[in-house]
């Protein structure tokens, strides 16, 4: 009872601090933007002190908080499917983008954006298709000796980045001159095109997120291995398949809305399983909140960091997380 009554008061103490540090990182990214508006007007909007159809008022509730808001569930999202597969794959370095799962995600979506299927579940199912069947090759690949598994993994990854990098550019060669633009800032993830109608789409997440929260204690089991974790009585085929299409569907999503935006899933869950410790039941919505906070701070930095315009956030990512995983797979092999 005192070990479960410690969690508690820990898992608390995070959310409240992480919470906090996303609450105010989200107000700086409504409060900054192109037209030099300020906290002045933030609060006279939710104070209701201005005219609800006044230029302030529809840059800020119809462009600022929308985009705001997507880059804090892609955040969260992106981050919480890394630590979801580094358990799966027992693999630190393990993350969305660089096993390939994103870029298959972009490759069904950008085919069914050209098919001229509707968003949802066209789109989406197509992107979700593409995920796994990225997934189910790598891991294909990868099997055999397990001494090398690690490696075999991260090269069957970086290979199939490539074969849907070409993919990705065969089907752009296809596309109208009139989308080619907009395509390629979306692939090195934009979050500057939000789509408003498309934000209700993000509630799919919601219940990915409760499910994996649930099976934070089975994800702790699983670290041990598999026969260990079936000795404890964990139904390992079960909860493992749970997690897989769990965390694939919410990364396919954010894919769609989004773009390519790398590195998020290796670089918060590492930084906080040095913080916090490695009990999933505090990394699960740990990763949640820190992966908001981050990418919120990513965008702001990519909106703000070049004085000739936008820069694509998945730019800001890749620059901070690229030298990480260069340094992580410089220590494991130390």
């Amino acid at each position: 009872m005192e070990i479960f009554t410690s969690i508690n008061k820990r898992l608390t103490l995070i959310c409240l601090i992480l919470g906090l540090l996303l609450a105010l990182a989200m107000l700086v990214g409504i409060a900054t933007g192109s037209s030099q508006k300020n906290f002045t007007a933030i609060t006279q909007l939710f104070t209701s002190l201005t005219n609800p159809g006044s230029t302030e008022h529809t840059i800020i509730w119809k462009i600022r908080l929308p985009r705001v808001l997507l880059a804090a569930m892609v955040g969260a999202t992106l981050s919480l499917g890394g630590l979801v597969f580094q358990v799966l794959l027992r693999n630190p370095l393990a993350e969305p983008y660089i096993l390939g799962i994103s870029g298959g995600a972009a490759v069904g979506a950008i085919g069914g954006m050209l098919a001229g299927i509707p968003f949802f579940p066209g789109v989406t199912a197509s992107a979700f298709t593409g995920s796994m069947a990225t997934l189910a090759l790598v891991l294909v690949l990868a099997s055999g000796s397990q001494a090398g598994r690690k490696d075999s993994l991260l090269l069957a990854g970086v290979m199939m980045n490539a074969f849907a990098g070409a993919l990705i550019m065969f089907l752009i060669s296809f596309s109208q001159s009139s989308q080619l633009h907009h395509m390629l800032f979306w692939l090195m993830g934009d979050l500057s095109m939000t789509d408003t109608e498309r934000l209700p789409l993000l509630a799919i997440l919601l219940p990915c997120y409760a499910i994996i929260f649930i099976l934070a204690r089975p994800m702790n089991i699983l670290l041990t291995g598999h026969e260990a974790a079936l000795s404890l009585g964990l139904d390992v085929r079960k909860v493992s398949f749970v997690l897989l299409i769990s965390s694939t569907l919410m990364v396919s999503i954010v894919v769609c809305l989004s773009g390519l935006v790398g590195f998020v899933g290796l670089v918060i869950p590492h930084i906080l399983r040095l913080i916090i410790g490695p009990d999933h039941r505090l990394l699960v919505p740990a990763s949640l909140l820190g992966g908001a906070f981050y990418l919120v701070l990513c965008d702001l930095l990519a909106r703000t960091i070049s004085s000739s315009g936008e820069l694509p956030v998945g730019i800001i990512t890749a620059m901070i997380g690229a030298p990480l995983f260069i340094f992580l797979l410089w220590r494991a092999k130390q």
